[in-house]
């Protein structure tokens, strides 16, 4: 009977002491913001690939890039592999694709995964909201 107790206890015990627990991503959250694509300084993000920096913003400035028509990400600029170096951001390369110079990690600016490099974490991606009518992108966290 102690032997079925013991049995019973590591099929109860196992899962439940492997079980992962989801990793924070080291970016913190941050509060959101709205600007306007009639803005001259945005006129890069009036064309499919367009990007725009947004340095007041973020954890480490924003990068926010247009990959549709009625489609924008938006991804902090520190690079997760050193985020509290505040001089090394990331910074769009070649279309489509962000690297930071200091660790050489790239990225996807379509979903902010890691391409190459030692960075183990994806850039921290925001919420990017086009709004049509307004022409105006708001970013916030997930």
């Amino acid at each position: 009977m102690k032997i079925t107790r013991f049995i019973i206890f590591l099929f109860v015990l196992i899962p439940w002491a492997s079980c992962d627990k989801e990793e924070e991503h080291p970016i913190p959250d941050v509060s959101g913001f709205t600007f306007s694509l009639s803005i001259y300084s945005n006129y890069e993000l009036q064309n499919i690939n367009g990007y725009v920096y947004v340095n007041d913003y973020g954890f480490n400035g924003v990068l926010v890039y247009r990959y549709s028509h009625d489609e924008f990400t938006a991804f902090d600029m520190a690079c997760p592999y050193h985020p509290r170096e505040f001089d090394c951001r990331v910074e769009v390369s070649e279309p489509q694709i962000a690297i930071d110079e200091c660790c050489e990690s790239r990225f996807l600016l379509t979903d902010g995964m890691v391409v190459d490099g030692p960075s183990q974490y994806p850039l921290k991606r925001y919420r990017a909201t086009f709004n049509q009518a307004t022409n105006t992108v708001s970013v916030s966290n997930y």
